[in-house]
């Protein structure tokens, strides 16, 4: 059986990716010999995290990994998030002991991060749909954290030194979807390194879609500005559907402050919840729904909702598209929020969710059958 050494960073809060990382892991512990390493950009040392975001140079991580390297004798290494306690100094390690490695990149992160001047990260654009940040005519630095320049010039340093990891030929990128793929090329990365292979979707036996005559819908996710939440309700409440309602599920830098201006009978926030609860409630709606004016890698809770036989109403941006079925109906255009209030009114069509229920659920579940899944592991390792 051959042995497959996963690395991931943690994020302060749970979310999409860290769920996909430990479905992940637990489907690959089905196939191969599995060990996980973890960090997490909470670690208590002081040092060690100023060593790690000014220097880019962690020495208890790296001893950590090498020993773990040594004592485990991974036929692969599979990186995911390294932000920011993974040294860079790991991967001139594994390249110097010839250890076959995979990077899988879950966001486009590492291109808003490769210049000091913000011309280059938003350009033509009003706001950047990788990361969400705003054009400001008087602004000339990249301020990636708008509360902090000092961390954002070190977290740039960092995507300067990790993009050169990601153009490495010895590295080989896994990506979500084909559009981030091309995406890639595009950034002049070579094509025969990169490669798609999907976040596997767990979903626990006992959750099914339940019939009921609960009239709402859901939006679980980050709550802030660029996943579009603020235009998402204002446009369930243009739509004037008075027998629904929509629970958002999650945090967020915006929460507080969305929960005060919009709460209601018909806007309910849930808080942040567990993966199984909010299974449950997905189960029990008509639909769930994003507005985000981001570009998205796998949307695990339309992927989750498919899977339940629920329909999704998203913007046809990005990847998302790749994980429905063509001509999708309830699909909208990016930013065309009038559209937007179109695709919610179209929740009174039972007919119509029904099929697209039906519809989704078994292609989501043909793309990320297990079997197939499987093979196409063995065959990116075996490349």
């Amino acid at each position: 059986m051959q042995k497959i050494l996963i690395i991931h960073c943690r994020y302060r809060n749970l979310g999409g990716e860290d769920i996909a990382v430990n479905n992940e892991v637990k489907f690959l512990e089905e196939y191969f010999h599995v060990k996980r390493v973890d960090y997490s950009n909470q670690d208590t040392n002081l040092i060690n995290l100023f060593l790690s975001l000014v220097f880019n140079k962690n020495f208890i991580t790296l001893k950590t990994i090498k020993k773990e390297i040594e004592f485990f004798m991974p036929d692969y290494v599979y990186i995911h998030n390294t932000w920011f306690m993974v040294p860079f100094s790991l991967f001139k390690y594994l390249k110097k002991q010839n250890i076959k490695t995979m990077i899988k990149l879950h966001n486009f992160r590492y291109d808003c991060t490769r210049s000091y001047f913000v011309k280059n990260h938003i350009k033509n654009n009003e706001i950047c749909p990788l990361c969400g940040m705003k054009k400001n005519k008087f602004r000339v630095f990249n301020k990636y954290f708008k509360e902090s320049f000092l961390k954002s010039f070190f977290i740039i340093k960092y995507g300067r030194k990790y993009f050169k990891v990601l153009s490495d030929k010895y590295f080989k990128l896994i990506v979500l979807t084909n559009f981030h793929r091309e995406y890639l090329i595009k950034l002049g990365i070579n094509q025969n390194k990169i490669f798609v292979f999907q976040n596997f979707l767990k979903i626990s036996q006992s959750t099914k879609r339940t019939k009921s005559t609960n009239k709402y819908i859901v939006y679980a996710g980050r709550i802030s500005y660029e996943k579009g939440v603020d235009h998402l309700i204002k446009a369930f409440i243009e739509a004037n559907m008075e027998e629904y309602h929509i629970k958002i599920i999650g945090d967020g830098p915006e929460y507080k402050h969305f929960k005060n201006k919009f709460s209601s009978s018909q806007v309910q926030f849930c808080g942040p919840l567990s993966n199984s609860e909010t299974l449950d409630i997905i189960s029990r709606s008509k639909a769930v729904t994003t507005a985000t004016t981001l570009f998205e890698g796998q949307p695990t809770l339309l992927c989750e909702a498919s899977s339940l036989g629920i329909p999704s109403i998203f913007p046809n941006t990005g990847g998302i598209k790749e994980f429905f079925p063509e001509d999708y109906e309830l699909s909208f255009k990016q930013f065309d929020y009038g559209e937007l209030v179109k695709k919610i009114q179209l929740l009174n069509n039972e007919e119509l969710l029904e099929v697209t229920g039906k519809q989704n659920q078994s292609y989501i579940l043909e793309l990320l059958k297990s079997t197939s899944l499987k093979q196409k592991f063995i065959s990116l390792i075996d490349e």
